[in-house]
């Protein structure tokens, strides 16, 4: 169960990952555009224009990208190995949850919804790739769509809820600590990237 949970968790920041990329490269190329009119200016400058080339500024962006997710997997994938199955509820710390208590485990929520997708999309495009040449496109699609939907609430249900409560366990239990406030802030852009980019609940359905 802690290596589903951790996989699924992975899986998601993943996904989150490859739609930052995009938006990491465009600022890279907003930047280096502005680095470029600027040093234009002058003829002694105008050499330094072509240091940073698009196989360059591309391979910054894809570093970055890596850097984060592998960061975020950290914070909120390397926790879920501590996941434990309790016959009864073990007792919460006796602290009040504060705003970081409910952020993370709502950022970890929007990677596994992500997770989910990935691992549907999957099964949704074995299932039609298995069935399109004997039932044909219309049928084989309906199915495997509906696979797709299984697939995702299976995974959603048995592993998700999992990988959330063990976020909010160990946020609870780290909630004094100082590192806190920066693990958040750095997987809660990847969350929202997962939650808007990453999550294509209605493709499910169409």
């Amino acid at each position: 169960m802690p290596l589903g949970l951790l996989a699924l968790i992975a899986v998601g920041i993943h996904a989150a990952a490859d739609a930052v990329d995009d938006r990491l490269l465009w600022l890279i190329d907003r930047a280096d555009a502005t680095f470029d009119a600027w040093v234009s200016r002058w003829d002694f400058t105008k050499p330094m224009v072509d240091w940073v080339g698009a196989p360059e500024r591309l391979l910054v962006a894809r570093s970055l990208a890596l850097a984060w997710e592998l960061a975020a997997d950290l914070v909120l994938a390397l926790p879920a190995l501590g996941y434990e199955e309790h016959p009864a509820p073990p007792p919460w710390p006796r602290v009040v949850p504060t705003v970081r208590a409910w952020v993370r485990p709502l950022c970890t929520f929007f990677v596994v919804l992500a997770g989910a997708s990935a691992v549907a999309r999957m099964v949704q495009g074995a299932v039609f790739l298995s069935l399109h040449s004997l039932l044909g496109n219309g049928v084989s699609g309906a199915l495997a769509r509906a696979a797709a939907l299984g697939a995702l609430g299976a995974v959603t249900f048995s592993l998700g809820g999992r990988a959330v409560l063990r976020t909010y366990e160990d946020a609870r239990q780290s909630v004094h600590a100082p590192r806190a406030w920066v693990g958040t802030l750095l997987v809660a852009p990847l969350a929202l990237a997962a939650a808007w980019d990453a999550t294509p609940l209605l493709a499910f359905v169409r």
